[in-house]
């Protein structure tokens, strides 16, 4: 317990301050995101900063060196950080590049694309040399153990990774919800990690659930302040890490279904849009903004979608 709740305090207190601090400053160089002009209700967002991200990365990365340096050394918490902390340089250059240069496409897809193959490649090489690429299925009625071939392991791996990336930088859309639940996502990790992982990773774990708490703070409707893809890629490769860790990437379709279905909803209202000419299947992709348009608030979407992920986390808890 104390390895979780003493980099959780950390975080949180350090994202909260920061807050204090980087809110005025984003505001002083106008770092924020223009809104979608379909929705209506967001019009009064205009001029929100963004890059709070770097706010929970902040108390995140503090708290998770902290107890690296002053507590016990692993690996495994240091490869999460790093991941994280890539995947967050890439959404950095981004918002840095659209809100502060004000180059209207940031960095361009392929540019994007590429960096993001590199930082999961290079992580790809590291899970095959140090046995990483085993899958573990703790379900009560299979408690297998086992590695998978590397040509197959590959592509889940990297299905695993840059989706999950993909699919926390949809949901994040509405005031609060990629932070909401991702805060649900770090209970039901933390209690894998301690019930089948001995707690190895508890500590980055709450590391972030602390920062994300913190940010919450700022982040709930009205929002004083959005993650952008400086927060929201970040929490996608720590969502990944963290389930690469323990060998159990598969539990993301289950704990992390919100962000599966915010990918879904894109590639079936692109796919469709395209072979129909122009109709679509929902209001608005991702599949947030279709219930907004159907006339949910944003506080009934973050409550609904975060009740979701709890009770996939609580079944996900119980066939464990």
């Amino acid at each position: 317990m104390k390895v979780f709740m003493l980099p959780v305090i950390t975080s949180f207190i350090i994202t909260l301050v920061f807050g204090k601090v980087l809110i005025p400053m984003l505001k002083k160089q106008k770092a924020s995101q223009t809104e979608r002009e379909e929705l209506e209700s967001h019009k009064k967002k205009e001029g929100t900063p963004t890059m709070g991200g770097l706010m929970f990365l902040l108390g995140f990365t503090v708290a998770t060196v902290f107890y690296l340096v002053f507590n016990q050394f692993n690996l495994h918490v240091l490869v999460i950080l790093l991941v994280t902390l890539g995947f967050g340089l890439i959404g950095f250059l981004d918002d840095f590049l659209k809100v502060v240069k004000r180059k209207s496409d940031g960095l361009l897809p392929w540019q994007k694309m590429l960096i993001s193959l590199v930082i999961t490649t290079i992580y790809f090489v590291y899970a095959v040399k140090s046995n990483v690429h085993l899958l573990s299925i703790p379900f009560k009625c299979f408690g297998l153990y086992a590695a998978i071939p590397w040509p197959i392991y590959m592509v889940l791996f990297f299905l695993c990774i840059l989706g999950t990336v993909n699919g926390v930088n949809f949901t994040d859309g509405v005031d609060g919800l990629a932070t909401t639940v991702t805060i649900v996502v770090c209970v039901f990790f933390g209690y894998v990690s301690a019930a089948y992982f001995d707690g190895q990773i508890n500590s980055v774990i709450g590391a972030m659930f602390g920062g994300l708490l913190g940010f919450l703070v700022y982040n709930a409707n009205p929002a004083k302040i959005f993650m952008g893809d400086t927060g929201s890629l970040a929490l996608g490769g720590f969502v990944a890490a963290v389930a690469t860790e323990m060998h159990v990437p598969w539990l993301i379709i289950i704990v992390g279904f919100i962000y599966l279905l915010e990918v879904v909803s894109v590639i079936l209202q692109v796919g469709y849009f395209k072979l129909t000419h122009g109709k679509r299947i929902f209001r608005m992709a991702p599949i947030h903004h279709h219930f907004e348009l159907g006339g949910w608030s944003e506080v009934k979407v973050v409550a609904v979608f975060a009740v979701i992920t709890a009770l996939l986390a609580l079944a996900g808890s119980c066939l464990i």
